[in-house]
C-alpha cells in the first residue's frame, strides 16, 4: 500500500511539475518564437523605387480639375479619356469594359471599367484597383442644404487612381521601348500587375431615398459587372483595393471583408507597410466591415482581394472620416504624406511578391 501511494505521489508531483512549470515554459517559449518571428518580418527592409508622392498628388488635382464625375456627366468622360490615356503613356495595355447599369433608382448608367496592363504577357499577376466615378451626392454633409449636390471626390476617389497611376509610371522607368519592341530593363517587377479602374461604384442609394431595401447592391456595380465578366481567361494571384487612400489623419486598419475572405493578404500588405516604414498609418487593429469593390471580386471572381481603407473610430461625422460624401471632399484635404504611406507599401508587396 506504501508503494503504491509512493508511486502516486510522485506522479503527482510530475504533473504538477509540469502543469505549474514546463508547461507554462513551453508557452511562453513558444509566445517568444512566434513574437520574434513577427519582429524579424517586421524589420525596416524598404525595397523598390521611391514612390514620388507630389506627383500622385498632382494626379489627384488633374482630376478635379474635370469637376464631378458622377456617372453620365461631361467630367466623367473627360476623366475616363485621361486616365486612359496616363495609363497608355506609361507603357500599359489598357482594355475598356464598357456596359449599362441599372442604379437604385432606375436611372441607366453609361460605365466602363478600366483595366490597364503592365507587361500584360506574364502569366504571374497581381490586381490592384480603384473606383473612378465620384459620388453624385453629398448625402452626409453636415449641412442638409448640400445634400443633393454633387462633389469633387478628391479623396473618395481621386485618390485611389492617382496612386495606381504614380506606380504605373514608375514600374515603366523598367521597361524602355527600342524601336517598338519593349525592353526589360534590370531592377523590373518581374510580375504582371493590373490597374483595374471600376465605375459605377458610387451610385449607391443615398441617406436621403425613402426606400432603403436593398441598398446594399445598389454600391460597386462597376465591380459587380466586372466580377461576373472576366475578361477570358484572366486570373490574378490576389488584388488590393485602393480606397480613399488619401486623408487627412488616416488610418488602415484591418477590414472586416478582407479579413473574412484573404486573411493572408491583409497580413502580406500590413508585414510591408511596416518594412517599408509606414506601420504606423497601418495599425494591427481591426476595423469594420465594408461592402466595396473587393465584395464581388471575392465572391463571384474568386479573387482574394483585401480593401485598404480608412477607419476613424473617433469621428462623428463617420467612421470613413470628416470629409466622406461632404463637400469638404476636396484637394484642400488630402495629404500627400497619406498617398505616400499607401503608395509605398503597395510597391513593397509588389518588389517582395515570389
Amino acid at each position: 500500500m506504501k508503494k503504491i501511494v509512493t508511486i502516486l505521489l510522485i506522479i503527482a508531483a510530475l504533473f504538477a511539475a509540469y502543469t505549474f512549470g514546463v508547461r507554462p515554459f513551453i508557452a511562453q517559449y513558444k509566445a517568444d518564437q512566434a513574437l520574434a518571428e513577427a519582429n524579424e518580418k517586421d524589420k525596416l527592409n524598404p525595397v523598390g523605387p521611391e514612390f514620388n508622392a507630389d506627383s500622385a498628388y498632382a494626379f489627384v488635382a488633374r482630376q478635379c480639375e474635370f469637376g464631378p464625375r458622377a456617372m453620365n456627366t461631361p467630367g466623367h468622360e473627360q476623366c475616363k479619356e485621361w486616365i486612359i490615356q496616363k495609363f497608355k503613356d506609361y507603357g500599359c495595355k489598357v482594355i475598356t469594359q464598357q456596359a449599362d447599369l441599372t442604379g437604385y433608382d432606375g436611372t441607366t448608367l453609361h460605365s466602363t471599367n478600366i483595366m490597364a496592363q503592365y507587361r500584360p504577357e506574364l502569366t504571374t499577376r497581381i490586381l490592384l484597383c480603384a473606383h473612378w466615378d465620384s459620388r453624385p451626392w453629398a448625402d452626409n454633409d453636415p449641412d442638409e442644404a448640400n445634400h443633393h449636390k454633387p462633389i469633387i471626390a478628391a479623396n473618395d476617389a481621386a485618390s485611389g487612381v492617382a496612386v495606381m497611376l504614380e506606380i504605373a509610371r514608375l514600374l515603366q522607368q523598367g521597361v524602355q521601348e527600342v524601336q517598338g519592341v519593349q525592353e526589360v530593363q534590370k531592377g523590373a517587377l518581374p510580375i504582371g500587375v493590373d490597374f483595374v479602374c471600376f465605375d459605377a461604384e458610387d451610385w449607391g442609394t443615398p441617406q436621403w431615398a425613402k426606400d432603403q431595401v436593398g441598398s446594399g447592391d445598389s454600391w460597386a456595380l462597376g465591380a459587380q459587372y466586372f466580377a461576373r465578366n472576366l475578361p477570358e481567361g484572366y486570373e490574378a494571384r490576389y488584388g488590393i483595393l485602393l480606397d480613399m487612400v488619401g486623408g487627412q489623419g488616416a488610418q488602415f486598419y484591418k477590414e472586416g471583408v478582407s479579413m473574412q475572405f484573404a486573411p493572408a493578404i491583409v497580413e502580406k500588405v500590413w508585414t510591408a507597410a511596416r518594412q517599408a516604414g509606414y506601420g504606423s498609418f497601418f495599425p494591427r487593429t481591426d476595423g469594420g466591415m465594408i461592402t466595396d469593390d473587393h465584395l464581388p471580386l471575392n465572391q463571384h471572381a474568386n479573387i482574394p482581394t483585401i480593401d485598404i481603407i480608412p477607419y476613424y473610430p473617433d469621428c462623428p461625422q463617420s467612421s470613413f472620416g470628416p470629409t466622406w460624401h461632404t463637400l469638404n471632399d476636396d484637394l484642400q484635404h488630402i495629404d500627400p504624406n497619406t498617398l505616400k504611406a499607401v503608395g509605398q507599401t503597395v510597391i513593397q508587396v509588389l518588389f517582395t511578391e515570389q
